[in-house]
């Protein structure tokens, strides 16, 4: 275990080191607008297995939360002239009290009507948006953001840098959660809740307690999003392939593990991206979908559960 937490804390110092060289030594900002995305996605799928994944609660409402986080990143900024990592704390803290909401409301049913409780979060979040004209409304608002800092080249490498940093925080507390008794707890529900709760673990504390960590990386995951493209609207901030993505990542990864949703993220966010310059964005959902029909077929478990399996025949 401390072998595994070390190589752990190893890989993410090099991984934020390449992040803070890479704008210095890569000239071309789109591979920056591009990795942006892509390292999105991997803080919106460690997020949503947080609850999703470890407790086995299908979670529809991720787009709830990411939009939640970007509005009040942009009216932050625009009202007040908040720091962007001030923005981010705030949006977090946002995610997390609308999780533990969501809980109270919906932790009382299970399966499919979760499911659907979930979705009715975004419909919510997206109607009060549309009719609160400081947020811009239908129409949107738009965000001139900041001058990057002296340490930054340009505002996407910033940007990117930014999210490089929520990236790692989020796959970090994937990861503690796993390993530790939260992680434990919380599969001992995914496998019988009735059994756990009858062995003493507290399942309605355990089960809030993830809906807070995922709803507040979800909405951190959203509060830069205002900085990368300039200009929020509700459609886009609560998209639906928002939320497909946040299922479909950790499902074509693994749920079992936080590197499964890593795995998947990168895999399905470095696809789209490709898809999106050669042919079309409108094919993300199409795509999406195709995938993720054949992992659930062919692949339950997730590419991690794939080598984890194959690791046992071979090994002796």
């Amino acid at each position: 275990m401390r072998k595994n937490s070390l190589l752990f804390l190893v890989g993410a110092v090099a991984v934020v080191a390449f992040g803070l060289l890479a704008p210095w030594l890569i000239r071309n900002p789109f591979y920056f607008f591009a990795g942006y995305v892509i390292l999105q996605y991997v803080t919106i799928a460690a997020g949503w297995n947080i609850l999703g994944g470890y407790a086995g609660y299908i979670n529809f409402g991720a787009a709830g939360f990411f939009g939640a986080g970007v509005y009040l990143s942009a009216f932050l900024f625009t009202a007040f002239g908040l720091p962007l990592p001030l923005c981010i704390l705030a949006a977090a803290l946002l995610g997390a009290v609308l999780g533990v909401l969501m809980g109270y409301l919906t932790l009382r049913i299970q399966g499919v009507y979760f499911a659907i409780a979930t979705l009715g979060l975004v419909v919510v979040l997206e109607t009060i948006v549309h009719n609160i004209p400081a947020l811009g409304g239908a129409s949107g608002m738009v965000v001139y953001g900041p001058p990057p800092p002296a340490w930054s080249p340009g505002p996407s490498q910033y940007i990117f840098t930014v999210m490089l940093l929520i990236a790692v925080a989020s796959v970090s507390l994937a990861r503690w959660v796993e390993i530790s008794w939260v992680g434990r707890g919380l599969r001992a529900v995914r496998a019988s809740e009735d059994a756990a709760e009858c062995s003493g673990v507290p399942t309605l504390r355990l089960k809030l307690f993830a809906c807070a960590l995922s709803g507040a990386v979800l909405a951190a995951a959203g509060a830069p999003y205002p900085y990368y493209t300039s200009f929020v609207e509700p459609v886009t901030a609560f998209s639906l392939i928002i939320g497909l993505n946040a299922i479909a990542m950790p499902l074509i990864g693994g749920t079992r593990s936080w590197a499964g949703p890593v795995i998947g993220a990168l895999l399905l966010a470095s696809a789209q991206q490709i898809a999106t310059v050669t042919i079309s964005s409108e094919l993300n959902i199409l795509f999406v979908g195709l995938v993720l029909i054949a992992f659930v077929a062919f692949a339950p478990g997730g590419i991690a559960d794939l080598f984890t399996r194959r690791q046992g025949r071979v090994t002796p």
